[in-house]
């Protein structure tokens, strides 16, 4: 069974059916770094909206049959970008839904284009140290296999942060319960796609 399943047993609160309603066939997507919570706040979210969640990088390892350290081993970064963008299309095309999408996704100029077409984004804005205290625990990160992680990661942040600044809204993403960050998230799409809810107004920090 997919994380498309998981949809929750009870019905959404009025403020969701709100967003839901607002969003149409858009999808809510999360981008930002690795680390960011994408998947964790993606899944809580999903709960909260009534809608199914998806992770992009989940089912890219499902479509090649292969985890994505394998796909960056094997077969290296472009193939596994132009995957990528093929499994963002598809999703996107059976919206509503939450999507995770990986780090590198808003980079492709395509991809974020389909984004902003078909979607709702939410930078997940994290600092560097916030960063690294996450990834640290896994060893599932193919970019961060280089001799000095943290100088490799301050040089993605450098190149990727000027482009997810593009996204609709941007929550910061700290060191706080997940819930936390599912609410500033919840309010800010209901500012956007549902403003004269209850929660317009509010803003995340």
């Amino acid at each position: 069974m997919t994380d498309l399943a998981l949809r929750p047993a009870t019905e959404p609160s009025p403020l969701a059916a709100a967003i839901v309603a607002g969003l149409g066939d858009r999808s809510l997507v999360l981008i930002g770094m690795m680390g960011a919570g994408k998947s964790s706040v993606g899944r809580r979210l999903a709960a909260r909206l009534g809608l199914p969640f998806v992770d992009a990088d989940t089912e890219i390892e499902t479509a090649a049959g292969m985890s994505i350290p394998d796909i960056f081993a094997t077969h290296g970064e472009a193939y596994f970008r132009a995957g990528e963008a093929r499994v963002i299309t598809r999703l996107l095309a059976d919206g509503p839904r939450v999507l995770a999408t990986g780090g590198g996704a808003f980079m492709n100029d395509g991809t974020r284009a389909l984004i902003a077409a078909r979607g709702v984004s939410v930078w997940l804005e994290a600092e560097l140290d916030v960063l690294m205290r996450r990834i640290r625990r896994r060893s599932d990160r193919p970019l961060l296999k280089t001799p000095d992680p943290e100088a490799t990661l301050s040089k993605l942040i450098a190149e990727r942060y000027p482009v997810y600044a593009a996204a609709d809204l941007t929550v910061q993403s700290r060191e706080v319960p997940h819930e936390v960050i599912v609410e500033e998230v919840i309010a800010a799409v209901a500012g956007h796609v549902a403003p004269g809810s209850s929660s317009a107004g509010r803003t995340a920090p």
